[in-house]
């Protein structure tokens, strides 16, 4: 066991980039270390009950259901342009209470340029697949495109302009992170075989103290649950919502304690702040409708899940062994249902697709499967004996100064 050290964490003010490490947090916290978070203030409240020093900070990422930038370069100039406001914020807090270790999130660029100014080592804590050694070239048409836009120019010139600026030689468009620990399952990363060995894939950490969120309970009666969630960004999904509605609702009088509906599923939906409950119409007996659930807790007792196909819902799947009907949106949600589907434990439906009768088909089709049962059996126990936040916590020590 390492003397109790001092370990700053620098992350991405996105729900998406702070759940998956929020037990690794805890943990580190629990096993005598001092856990320095930055995080921009607007969501400090979701890390301060793991028992961190939470130092808050202004932050322009977008919030909730707020827009992204449908632009690429746009998009990643976000999180460039929060590290580069952020960093003088970081270094005048910590140039006089130096840590011993920076981790820090994907969007979490300030990072690096602390631990090269203080003499640390850098770990970076990666919720989404990482490169492999050929990542370039297979996704040559993407990268030109980028590169050779307005924005994306400019990201990558801004990017190494600044780390160079602050001592550090990296191209940002080639340089790597020397340290990696990837939070999901090895099943989900693309040619995991191609993957360069400073990656570590120690699986989900999924935070107990969200397993145990009571505020949702199963039903008494039994009956399958169907989980529809879109995360936190893509819930602007009215028409799935109401799609799904008519697939799997029925008629029934509401308040009944156990309304005789045969083998109809229970449906739980999450629908975020930017669709109105009442745009959906009469909610059917068997369906309940939130503006958020508690994730872990429904997919403990699902049957299926409707999904954007965010790295976060998929790992949260095969964990549990719920099969998935993956409906993406952006960015690495199609490379993740695609992944999905060629594990054979999900399916892909195009948004464009989206009926009743293509949900209730593609549902059915997975949920139905013994054969995508006993894969997803397989992969949960896979990515379970990845070892999760004990074996998180375990390479963060090891990366710790002797």
């Amino acid at each position: 066991m390492p003397e109790h050290r001092h370990i700053l964490m620098v992350a991405s003010t996105a729900p998406s980039h702070i759940y998956p490490s929020l037990a690794l947090m805890r943990e580190l916290v629990a096993r005598g270390h001092r856990v320095s978070y930055a995080v921009g203030e607007e969501l400090a409240s979701l890390v301060r009950p793991t028992g961190v020093e939470v130092f808050e900070h202004p932050s322009i990422l977008p919030r909730g259901d707020e827009e992204w930038p449908a632009d690429p370069g746009e998009a990643m100039r976000v999180f460039l342009d929060e590290g580069i406001a952020v960093l003088p914020l970081l270094a005048e807090r910590f140039d006089d209470d130096r840590p011993d270790l920076v981790l820090y999130d994907i969007g979490g660029h300030p990072g690096p340029i602390l631990a090269a100014r203080y003499g640390v080592p850098a770990v970076q804590l990666s919720p989404a697949f990482v490169a492999w050694d050929t990542f370039e070239e297979d996704n040559a048409d993407f990268y030109a495109t980028l590169k050779a836009s307005v924005s994306g120019r400019a990201y990558f010139d801004t990017f190494t302009a600044w780390y160079r600026e602050n001592g550090l030689d990296w191209d940002a468009e080639t340089k790597q992170p020397d340290h990696i620990l990837a939070l999901l399952p090895r099943a989900l990363q693309p040619f995991a075989e191609r993957v360069p060995s400073r990656v570590r894939f120690v699986g989900p950490c999924l935070d107990p103290e969200r397993l145990a969120d009571a505020s949702w309970s199963p039903p008494t009666n039994g009956r399958r649950v169907l989980l529809v969630s879109f995360g936190t960004a893509y819930t602007e999904q009215l028409r799935v919502y109401r799609s799904a509605i008519e697939a799997f609702g029925v008629s029934g009088e509401r308040g009944e304690p156990d309304p005789d509906l045969g083998d109809a599923w229970h449906v739980v939906m999450a629908i975020g702040q930017r669709v109105d409950p009442e745009e959906l119409g009469p909610l059917p007996v068997n369906v309940e409708v939130h503006e958020s659930v508690p994730q872990l807790a429904v997919l403990a007792s699902a049957s299926a899940f409707i999904t954007h196909a965010g790295m976060g819902g998929c790992s949260e799947a095969l964990w549990f062994g719920v099969p998935t009907v993956a409906i993406p949106q952006a960015v690495d949600q199609f490379a993740n249902a695609q992944r999905l589907v060629e594990l054979g434990v999900g399916v892909h439906l195009p948004v464009a697709e989206v009926s009743a009768e293509s949900v209730r088909l593609a549902v059915d089709s997975v949920a139905g499967s013994e054969e995508v049962r006993a894969r997803l059996a397989e992969l949960s126990a896979s990515t379970r004996a990845a070892g999760g936040v004990g074996a998180a916590a375990d390479a963060v020590e090891q990366f710790l100064p002797k």
